[in-house]
């Protein structure tokens, strides 16, 4: 083959004299790219220094001072599971955490291919064209098989990745319920102490369960199709109830009168129920993220929301009752993980186990032979 083409690795040892081979392996370019060293025959390359560890007082500071690079390995931090991570990253939790609180946290929730990834981006860049700034934590699918996300929203918010006022941190759920990292609560305090104001969460949308949403922000936004069923039908949705508002989308071009008409079933719904927030009536409205029809108006339903709220004492008291629900929340995680790591419970369970499956033992009983074997141990 010509210079640079090589022959892929997986060609026969020996292929006969006139086999055409539809692809070829190229030279890597000699520079570099993208930040990585470039292919060289010399040797000659420099090699890459690696990034020098971060203290507590480099987080906090670098943080602070909007410094994109530092917020991420903060992020990436918190959002280890690796047992050395955990102390350094609450270390930096509190020192961040005076500067938190003062964003405006909004959840945003749909079924799949609703347009959460086009409406953020039109919302977003609306924000921060009127100086705002605004983090998106984008929250991917983690696969059951192979344990991996794509991650791929920012690819779909092109104009909102380039802009200055804009942060995007794309995370997997890792299997958690409600479609949410199990650390994005304390994700959201660091973009908070790093200046955002506007906190946009999206989820990946799997009905009920996103009650673990509503407990983390202030406003909850839930996009809809036209079509999607008659009032009836949506009060069958156990998520219209947590809703402080119902946005349908794609309302433009011949979908326009389909998105209205689901807008006045909706709102015939919202009827028959009680408000997700106490002194706030939850409404329907119709938005297009491509003509930008409705996305002020959103807007300035979600600040009336925040005046509404805080002269009522609402909103302080939902942040004090989302707090302690998340203290009772990990709490709880503790003394799970704690109690299926002891050793006694381990020794015990496989045969416990297999007796339940078998049937031959209650299922009440085995979880209470296992609790029992838990706390003979650990009060010795």
């Amino acid at each position: 083959m010509s210079k640079g083409r090589h022959r892929p690795e997986w060609h026969p040892a020996t292929p006969p004299q006139d086999a055409v081979f539809a692809s070829s392996v190229m030279d890597g370019v000699a520079g570099g790219h993208d930040g990585l060293p470039g292919q060289s025959s010399s040797g000659g390359s420099k090699p890459v220094a690696r990034r020098r560890h971060l203290t507590v007082p480099d987080y906090v500071e670098g943080v602070r001072a909007g410094d994109r690079t530092i917020l991420a390995r903060a992020i990436t931090l918190i959002e280890s599971n690796a047992p050395g991570h955990l102390a350094q990253a609450q270390e930096v939790l509190q020192a961040l955490l005076p500067y938190t609180g003062g964003a405006l946290r909004v959840g945003i929730t749909g079924v799949p291919g609703v347009g959460k990834s086009t409406f953020i981006e039109a919302l977003g860049v609306m924000l921060c064209e009127r100086g705002h700034h605004v983090a998106v934590l984008a929250v991917d699918p983690s696969s059951s098989v192979t344990r991996g996300s794509i991650l791929g929203d920012k690819t779909r918010m092109e104009a909102l990745s380039r802009h200055p006022n804009a942060y995007i941190r794309p995370s997997p759920t890792g299997g958690s319920l409600g479609g949410v990292t199990r650390k994005s609560r304390e994700t959201m305090l660091v973009c908070e102490a790093a200046g955002f104001d506007v906190i946009l969460v999206e989820t990946v949308g799997v009905g009920q369960s996103e009650t673990a949403v509503r407990g983390m922000v202030d406003f909850f936004l839930l996009l809809m199709l036209a079509g999607a069923g008659d009032e009836l039908q949506g009060i069958k949705k156990g998520i219209m109830e947590l809703a402080d508002a119902l946005v349908i989308t794609k309302a433009d071009g011949e979908n326009r009168i389909r998105a209205m008409s689901a807008q006045a079933d909706y709102n015939k719904a919202l009827h028959y129920l009680a408000p997700a927030t106490p002194g706030w009536k939850t409404r329907a409205r119709i938005c297009s993220a491509v003509t930008g029809e409705g996305i002020a108006e959103i807007w300035s339903e979600i600040e009336r929301f925040r005046e509404v709220t805080t002269a009522s004492g609402v909103f302080q008291e939902r942040r004090r009752q989302q707090t302690r629900d998340w203290l009772h929340a990990l709490i709880e995680d503790y003394l799970r993980s704690r109690f299926f790591n002891h050793p006694a419970v381990k020794a015990r369970l496989p045969e416990i186990e297999a007796a339940v499956v078998a049937g031959t033992l209650p299922v009440t009983a085995g979880a209470q032979a296992l609790a029992q074997a838990f706390e003979e141990a650990a009060n010795g």
